[in-house]
């Protein structure tokens, strides 16, 4: 159970058009959990919309780039919750496999033949992030290879949004999705 209740409907009107806004056009079920919580404080929803829908809908990184960030992000923080979310919706819609969205969990091995030089480049920068809030220059150099400085700028603000989500997700102990992807076991 949420330690924070989510608003459950009916949601006042301005509320509605809020969830609506958070949610893709016919998504075939409630507001996410997250979204629900996140509007018991309306004007913190608000600003975090912003950065989160900017970051999902007009980034400069190919969309499988930003969901193999995004999963190794949530997987490294022990966010089933976030993790399963994206599993089972965008990060398939960027073409992420079952098989490449189970190896983001698994913090034994990161490189091999699941992921491109690109790719393991990504998984190797989030981890250095996730262990040290710093990247090597030899970790700097390996993304410098495959991405300009705007799409760089991009890429550690969404590793550190997702941080910022998961730590979110987790503080509040929420329940997986009933629809999501469950987090392999460990």
């Amino acid at each position: 159970m949420s330690r924070i209740e989510p608003l459950t409907p009916p949601y006042p009107d301005s509320v509605d058009q809020a969830l609506r806004r958070w949610m893709p056009p016919g998504v075939p079920h409630e507001p996410l959990t997250l979204f629900r919580v996140l509007h018991r404080n309306p004007d913190l929803a608000s600003r975090m919309f912003a950065l989160g829908a900017g970051l999902l809908g007009h980034g400069l990184l190919p969309a499988i780039d930003r969901e193999i960030v995004i999963a190794r992000v949530t997987a490294r923080s022990g966010c089933a919750y976030e993790w399963g979310v994206h599993a089972a919706s965008l990060a398939q819609q960027a073409g992420l496999s079952l098989e490449q969205l189970r190896a983001t969990t698994d913090m034994n091995t990161t490189t091999g033949g699941a992921w491109s030089p690109r790719h393991t480049a990504l998984i190797d920068a989030v981890d250095e992030l996730h262990d040290t809030a710093q990247l090597s220059e030899p970790a700097w150099s390996s993304l410098c290879e495959h991405y300009e400085d705007a799409q760089l700028l991009e890429f550690l603000v969404l590793a550190g949004w997702y941080r910022t989500i998961s730590g979110l997700a987790n503080g509040l102990l929420l329940e997986e999705e009933n629809w999501a992807v469950p987090f392999p076991a460990r």
